[in-house]
């Protein structure tokens, strides 16, 4: 640890030598936001339970990590340890949707009881249906967030389609819709 220590130092002088930065002064704006907080209130005294302390999660590709064992039949999913790390806080995976898409099996209209829902598209393209928005084509970099318990549904996507979802928390309940 020491050896670490020693040389975060030698690295932050290395920076101030090169830059001729002086070292940087506390934020008064955070200051200020402290001082300004109330000190006793009826909410502040009832506190939130602790959380476990998170873990780092470092997840590198390999194609044997994608397993057939999520939510859909239709894809496979590459956890990406952060349910493990955050204690449950959040869910992160990439998933593959296998083609070619059958809209009989995919085209089913649900939401999930949910927090916080993000989805990017790493690569390909995917259609989405989501209620009050309608249907989307989503290509490579789109991105979207779904409000928790949207009704939404995928109707097409490209053989190739990866996608990285991120969800809090990571335990959570998916309703589908009868058609």
């Amino acid at each position: 640890m020491a050896k670490k220590a020693k040389s975060r130092s030698a690295s932050q002088a290395a920076v101030k030598r090169r830059s001729g930065a002086k070292p940087a002064a506390r934020s008064t704006a955070r200051t200020a936001v402290k001082a300004k907080a109330p000190t006793t209130t009826a909410k502040s005294s009832a506190k939130k339970p602790a959380r476990p302390k998170q873990r780092i999660a470092i997840s590198h590709h390999r194609e044997e990590d994608f397993k057939a064992d999520g939510l859909r039949t239709y894809a496979k999913y590459r956890d990406l340890g952060i349910a493990a790390a955050s204690h449950g806080l959040a869910q992160a995976h990439v998933i593959r949707l296998q083609g070619p898409c059958n809209p009989d099996e995919v085209s089913k209209l649900h939401f999930h009881d949910v927090e916080f829902q993000m989805v990017y598209v790493l690569k390909g393209w995917v259609k989405t249906y989501m209620d009050g928005e309608g249907e989307t084509l989503m290509k490579e970099g789109s991105a979207w967030t779904q409000p928790p318990k949207i009704k939404h549904m995928i109707l097409d996507y490209s053989d190739d389609v990866e996608l990285l979802e991120v969800i809090l928390p990571a335990e959570f309940r998916t309703v589908e819709f009868k058609a």
